[in-house]
């Protein structure tokens, strides 16, 4: 063997191998969270922050003109609303494969993280409000109320093929669910205006999407340039662009989602989730944590996603099952659904992005996002190392 293929052998080789392994989207995705937060919090912090969030249009605001075109304004937005658009459309994909042919066809099946959903929004929102009803800060209830797509899917994958399969698709399905929940809360209480006429020029874009699909076109260029003008219009609409990928995937012909997603996966899980992960945790530490700690809106929003989470989750599925109104996931059992809802508390950047929202003082914006960290933190660890050992359990 000549030396070329000894190195391809040595460091190649060894490279795609943890590509390959079920576990490396979960282990990237912390791998970037802990760089980035020490790059913030460091003496790179000004450079690597100011990279994210310098506006390419300082008068622009949310977006800045490019040939008679409202685009995102700074590499942040472009990560959050036009790259991760990608992740939502492979995920919506998976959730249109197994809603038609998988393991949410049955009506019992599919109905259970829909309601685990309503369930895990719900419970964290009134316990939120428990702490600071009364108070001017109550208007953050939204804040504990959406779990991360990417950061809970890549933290089960950590678990690899310990989990079952049905028990992923059950996550996956009530996270979307959530986060679509989440940004009809962002459209509704949260967003200062609307503009309508984006609005129904989109609302006609997905039509025309449901019609190509109802007349079996399959050629995916007449559905990825309508799309393309759909995310524009969602995105200058005033409602959060990444819905544009889950109304796309619902649109695609069934029989070119499996190639569509084996040419996605790469892409969005080594290069678009990563990015996301730098640019969204990009979070300098306020001088005195502790004070960050003690205020009712880090009580509700820690409270929220720790304990509310699962409890909601956990207790409506319990009640569905038990009515018969739905069953649970295949070869899963009530500990491992106890484990996802606990790991369904990741909130991260949806959480942070309706505490922005929710409030415009600086000083509470920095308690909120710092709740909704530690919390995310204890959730996710909490999570896995439940399931970990439920899963393990199960096996033997």
């Amino acid at each position: 063997m000549n030396i070329i293929g000894k190195v391809r052998n040595k460091l190649i080789s060894p490279i795609f191998q943890f590509l390959a392994d079920s576990r490396a989207v979960g282990i990237v995705l912390i791998a970037c969270t802990v760089i980035s937060l020490f790059l913030a919090n460091s003496a790179w912090a000004t450079p690597y922050v100011s990279f994210f969030n310098t506006l390419f249009d300082p008068a622009g605001g949310h977006h800045y003109e490019w040939q008679g075109l409202h685009l995102p304004n700074s590499w942040l937005l472009w990560i959050n609303d036009g790259f991760m658009v990608l992740f939502f459309f492979l995920v919506g994909m998976e959730i249109k494969r197994e809603l038609t042919t998988g393991e949410l066809a049955s009506i019992r099946k599919s109905l259970l993280p829909v309601l685990a959903a309503a369930g895990g929004m719900l419970a964290p929102a009134l316990i939120y409000v428990l702490f600071n009803n009364g108070t001017p800060f109550g208007h953050g209830w939204g804040i504990p109320m959406a779990t991360d797509i990417a950061f809970s899917l890549g933290i089960l994958s950590l678990l690899g093929s310990r989990v079952p399969i049905s028990l992923k698709i059950f996550l996956t399905a009530l996270a979307i669910i959530d986060d679509l929940g989440a940004i009809l809360t962002i459209a509704i209480f949260y967003t200062d205006e609307l503009h309508t006429m984006y609005l129904y020029i989109g609302g006609g874009i997905f039509a025309l999407l449901l019609l190509l699909n109802y007349l079996k076109v399959q050629r995916l260029i007449f559905y990825f340039i309508p799309g393309i003008i759909l995310w524009y219009c969602i995105f200058n609409s005033g409602i959060h662009a990444t819905i544009a990928g889950v109304l796309l995937a619902f649109t695609i012909p069934l029989g070119k989602i499996n190639a569509l997603e084996h040419n996605l996966h790469d892409p969005v899980n080594f290069l678009i989730m990563p990015a996301f992960a730098l640019a969204n945790t990009a979070i300098a530490f306020p001088a005195d944590l502790m004070q960050a700690f003690s205020h009712s809106v880090s009580f509700g929003v820690m409270a929220g996603l720790v304990l509310g989470k699962p409890l909601g989750i956990f207790l409506i599925c319990f009640l569905a099952v038990k009515l018969k109104l739905a069953s649970l996931p295949s070869n899963t059992n009530w500990k491992q659904l106890w484990g996802v809802g606990m790991i369904a508390g990741v909130g991260f950047t949806m959480s942070i992005f309706i505490a922005t929202l929710a409030f415009k003082e600086v000083d509470i914006q920095v308690v909120s996002v710092m709740s909704v960290i530690l919390a995310s933190v204890v959730a996710g660890l909490g999570g896995f190392i439940f399931l970990r050992a439920t899963c393990r359990e199960v096996a033997a």
